[in-house]
């Protein structure tokens, strides 16, 4: 199976098939149904994906951290000089801390795939590790700790908005939470899992 890649036109038609049939999203394929709708310059997105191990819309790339059979849903919603991402998942380790932030490519069979952190001011060095640019105001910063069950969610609100050009196109799970120190900044340790989203 192929990363589910869900062109912007496609997502709205499914979001206009679904206003016309009382709310129900169409499924997409691999094990994922995905929404959207634009309203002038507004950008909105939802998914919802079971991780497996491989490729499709929710990869798992460490089982131990991210089981096969857990689940994620992504809502976005950006527009008017704000953007809000929300993460919430199920069947995680209990009692655990991770870190998530929004990256610039779709999922693939390796976890680098996915590609370095979205940033609204892109940071002119590589890797990223400049306290200035590694941020959670100029990237979406996800970070989470489980529940007794190995459920999460997380949040990330900022002062900017995505553009047909300039936007994120997966969620990235990793290993530990985000530090934040010169040298080290937006690092979490090894990618975990990653659900592709067409922002």
């Amino acid at each position: 199976m192929r990363s589910l890649r869900v062109p912007a036109a496609t997502l709205l038609t499914l979001f206009a098939l679904s206003a016309c049939s009382g709310g129900q999203t169409a499924p997409a394929s691999g094990g994922a149904s995905a929404s959207a709708s634009a309203t002038g310059t507004n950008r909105d997105a939802e998914v919802e994906a079971t991780f497996a191990e491989g490729q499709g819309a929710a990869i798992t790339y460490l089982p131990e951290l991210v089981p096969a059979g857990a689940t994620a849903k992504v809502t976005s919603s950006s527009g008017d000089g704000t953007s809000t991402v929300t993460l919430e998942l199920t069947g995680l380790v209990p009692n655990r801390h991770y870190g998530a932030h929004a990256h610039t490519k779709a999922c693939g069979a390796a976890p680098a795939d996915s590609g370095p952190h979205f940033q609204h001011e892109k940071d002119p060095v590589t890797p990223s590790v400049d306290p200035a640019y590694a941020n959670p105001q100029n990237e979406i910063w996800l970070d989470f700790e489980t529940d007794a069950e190995g459920k999460a969610t997380a949040t990330s609100t900022v002062n900017w908005d995505f553009t047909d050009g300039a936007h994120p196109q997966s969620v990235v799970v990793h290993s530990n939470h985000t530090a934040t120190e010169p040298g080290k900044a937006g690092t979490a340790g090894d990618r975990a899992a990653c659900v592709t989203v067409d922002f």
